[in-house]
């Protein structure tokens, strides 16, 4: 083991964690040390792909572990809280998967935890990293489009995974649909919009496939409004086919108009484009790195190695988290209450 590489802890090695485990593994600046999953089959497949890692059942005893730099949890919504304490309260600095929690007191939780323990804590909004996201926002911000003023950030794709044990179908476990994916595009929209300030109230609605399970909302669309006018339009359905991403952000100036197509949403051969008009004409702005979210995912763990060993800025941190969570929750109580929600 070299001291010179950040030591990471992986706990949940279902098939997100173990894209998690591929991506620490890939990364020249980090070690993956020990890994803790619930089941002997996932314990059997860890030592196989990674021998040179402890493997543990009990996360606990993970954490008893004084090698460890930053623990990266990928369980299932609802054992968020529990787990992501325990890191911190560990005295290690944590990557938690989103949703940060499924509840504003679970959110707050976590970050007067993160801030007493003086730990990280990254929330993992990884499209924040994309070279295709992360690029319109860069225009964003360069003024390319004046003042932005309205953004629509939509989703189109098959049906979730079941997740182990169904969690995802089980409404007591997940939280809400909304904290599932479309977390993601209000975390985007709230970032591409920053300069319009913090949102202000959120009107949705949805509907389900599913006439025995309405609380699964298998179509679901939200607006969000900003301090200065601004608003945001963040549409999913799971009632299609592939994975098919897009988002179209306008200004005083310009617009701006990225799309993300692929058989699967973790597929590692997607298309994609970038198109931008400045109020004079309209150029495809170049993109030289591949993106999608397992590109994204190793990008994230490069960007921890930085802040852990550099000091630089996390892409996401817990105020950022803690954010997203907010809204998707608003968002769910206005799709229950038929009601504009508006943010404290």
């Amino acid at each position: 083991m070299s001291d010179s590489k950040v030591r990471f802890g992986l706990i949940g090695f279902g098939a997100w964690g173990k894209h998690h485990a591929d991506a620490i593994a890939k990364n020249a600046g980090a070690e993956l040390v020990a890994i803790s999953a619930r089941s002997d089959a996932s314990i059997a497949e860890a030592r196989e792909i990674y021998p040179n890692a402890g493997t543990y059942q009990d996360y606990r005893e993970l954490l008893d572990r004084d090698d460890i730099d930053i623990v990266d949890v990928v369980v299932p919504s609802y054992l968020h809280h529990e787990i992501a304490s325990a890191v911190l309260n560990s005295g290690k600095h944590l990557l938690l998967e989103k949703p940060m929690g499924i509840s504003m007191e679970e959110c707050d939780d976590l970050v007067r935890l993160a801030r007493e323990k003086d730990r990280l804590l990254a929330v993992g909004h990884e499209f924040r990293l994309s070279s295709l996201w992360g690029k319109a926002k860069e225009l964003i911000d360069e003024g390319f489009i004046g003042h932005p003023q309205y953004a629509l950030v939509e989703l189109s794709r098959n049906p979730y995974r079941l997740g182990a044990d169904g969690w995802r179908y089980d409404i007591s476990r997940v939280g809400n649909w909304i904290l599932e994916e479309p977390i993601h595009f209000f975390d985007l929209a709230r970032w591409y919009l920053s300069s319009c300030g913090e949102p202000v109230s959120v009107y949705a609605a949805a509907n389900s496939r599913q006439p025995d399970h309405p609380e699964l909302q298998d179509n679901f669309s939200a607006i969000i409004k900003f301090e200065d006018g601004g608003y945001a339009l963040v549409s999913q359905t799971l009632s299609a086919f592939e994975h098919h991403c897009m988002a179209k952000i306008t200004g005083t100036k310009g617009a701006l108009w990225a799309s993300w197509s692929g058989a699967l949403d973790r597929t590692r051969h997607p298309s994609f484009s970038l198109r931008a008009f400045d109020g004079k004409e309209v150029k495809t702005i170049p993109i030289e790195k591949i993106t999608g979210e397992l590109f994204e995912l190793e990008d994230q763990i490069g960007m921890l190695v930085e802040a852990i060993t550099q000091g630089k800025p996390l892409a996401c941190n817990a105020e950022d988290g803690r954010w997203s969570v907010a809204m998707c929750l608003a968002a769910q109580e206005s799709v229950d209450t038929g009601r504009v929600v508006k943010f404290d």
